[in-house]
């Protein structure tokens, strides 16, 4: 019997695998026919996903499979500059292309039959932001080094900051061994793939999640661009900081809303605030109940039965922005997606850096720490101020009004739907967008305003695109700062209060868990937001 149902059985096998067809394909520029690297993601009718390889041996294919509950599902390879093969059974497939945000998306359905089958997947490039002097980066980036290569140049993302070293016990140093033990090691260089992409492999990640043998959560920080890797433990963290900021290496809050966040941008002064987090992914929103009850219930933040919205999360991230510009901390924009952890893509959310004079990783790290740059998701947001580069700060003088000119534009392969111009953190224009098509299939809506202002103020820009149905795609770019002297930007009393009451929680939070250094920490970050209130609108 056991016999016959393993001849059976074995029978089974050989008949699928006669039915079984070999597609091969290729991926191609729609202007110059030549293959390109891409994401290739092929799904059946039923629903279940097939990874491609690489047709021949001098090309690479990696496999990506990730997924959070029973919709957000990531599953693709990313390709090499080389046709692609797999093998299909009969049946209905939807094969769709990829490759970072300045290329449309190519999809084709197809029925594989029991005889081989070519397809040809062309991508049309909608805009070249290189071309123009843009270079993309994701700071939250947790895939293998080894993998970066082939990812990087299928995705088109320019620059890369791996998180190489991690750590998640409190006052344990950060190691390679805490994070992967695949992880090569690494040295203090920039490793480049070819002349325009690179990736700096010497970054790290304090995410504290116990204390001793206690689940006691702190949040995350990153050290990013470092020269040697840090000896010290978290927390306290001003040490930290001291020492990453004299080698030279910026701070990456990475979420506005662990239990730690708002102590550390005081406290450590911290450089960059993720706009796009590694909660804002393709596929579904998923991370709907994260810290939710610490949130700040004076800001109108969108909810639904289960937690956050999608929306409401992304328009949290902006308020919590503004309002740390507000109380006089200039974190400049950046964006992260923890590819490598969660089921979204490298370079998802991206920050564009402004190069005018060409591309290098020294510069663009440059540019990103002056806030020459907007973060996306899809749209691009290229403006200037007073025909300079945003980040900039100029100084006003007392009683006098003065005038910011933004020119620039915003554009996508989808139609815009809005753009707002934020001042002090509130929607002062709304521009109603354009949507002129032009050559390469983009739609381009240009930004011309004069704003008049007096006293101190800074200046973003936002837009919008629905790209499906209660989903937005979106830009925003880094403020421009105008300085009158003795006129500081004033928080709103609310928002000056929540930090206050936040910081008092997290006092009483940590006291008798961790040691007094640290809860010290947050007495000085009290401090610091106390001393807002009297002067607060």
């Amino acid at each position: 019997m056991f016999r016959f149902a393993l001849l059976l059985s074995l029978s089974f096998i050989s008949t699928a695998s006669l039915n079984a067809a070999t597609l091969k394909g290729k991926i191609v520029d729609s202007r110059t026919g030549k293959i390109i690297p891409a994401r290739l993601s092929i799904q059946s009718s039923a629903g279940t996903f097939h990874f491609a390889e690489s047709a021949v041996k001098a090309g690479s294919a990696i496999k990506y499979e990730k997924q959070r509950g029973s919709t957000s599902i990531e599953r693709h390879v990313t390709l090499s500059a080389h046709p692609f093969q797999v093998e299909l059974s009969p049946g209905e497939y939807q094969i769709s292309a990829y490759r970072g945000k300045e290329y449309i998306p190519a999809e084709q359905t197809i029925q594989i039959k029991d005889q081989p089958q070519q397809i040809t997947l062309s991508l049309k490039r909608w805009i070249d932001m290189a071309n123009q002097g843009w270079y993309s980066g994701d700071t939250h980036v947790h895939r293998l080094v080894k993998e970066l290569p082939n990812v990087m140049l299928a995705e088109d993302l320019n620059v890369a900051l791996p998180l190489t070293n991690w750590v998640s016990i409190a006052d344990q140093p950060p190691s390679r061994g805490n994070l992967n033990t695949d992880q090569d090691a690494v040295s203090a260089v920039p490793v480049q793939v070819d002349p325009t992409h690179v990736y700096y492999p010497l970054n790290t990640e304090y995410e504290i999640t116990l204390v001793g043998k206690k689940r006691h959560v702190l949040g995350a920080v990153f050290v990013l661009n470092q020269k040697a890797v840090l000896p010290m433990g978290a927390p306290p963290v001003e040490p930290i900081a001291k020492a990453a900021h004299k080698q030279g290496a910026l701070l990456d809050l990475d979420k506005h809303s662990w239990p730690w966040s708002l102590m550390l941008v005081p406290v450590m002064d911290v450089d960059l605030f993720e706009l796009s987090n590694n909660h804002i992914w393709k596929t579904d929103f998923y991370f709907k109940n994260f810290i939710v009850k610490t949130r700040p219930t004076h800001l109108d933040i969108e909810m639904d039965g289960k937690g956050f919205t999608e929306n409401g999360w992304m328009h949290y991230g902006f308020q919590m922005y503004y309002t740390m510009l507000n109380c006089g901390f200039r974190m400049r924009p950046t964006a992260g997606t923890a590819s490598g952890v969660h089921p979204v893509p490298l370079g998802f959310g991206r920050v564009y850096v402004h190069l005018p004079g060409g591309f290098s990783y020294e510069e663009w790290m440059s540019g990103l720490d002056a806030g020459h740059s907007f973060v996306s998701t899809g749209p691009m947001l290229t403006v200037q101020a007073n025909q300079a580069d945003l980040g900039k700060t100029y100084q006003k003088p007392v009683e006098t009004n003065y005038e910011c000119h933004l020119q620039g534009a915003a554009r996508y392969w989808k139609p815009i739907s809005k753009i707002e111009v934020i001042v002090n953190g509130e929607v002062s224009e709304t521009i109603k967008p354009q949507n002129q098509k032009t050559e390469t299939g983009g739609l381009n809506s240009p930004i011309d305003l004069k704003l008049n202002l007096e006293s101190s103020a800074w200046v973003a820009l936002r837009c919008f695109s629905e790209y499906e149905k209660g989903r937005v795609r979106f830009a925003h770019t880094a403020p421009v700062y105008f300085d009158v002297p003795g006129q500081p930007v004033r928080p709103k009393r609310p928002a000056v209060q929540y930090l206050i009451r936040r910081m008092e929680e997290e006092i009483a939070r940590n006291q008798g868990v961790t040691n007094e250094t640290c809860v010290n920490e947050y007495r000085k970050a009290l401090e610091a937001y106390r001393s807002l209130l009297p002067t607060a609108r």
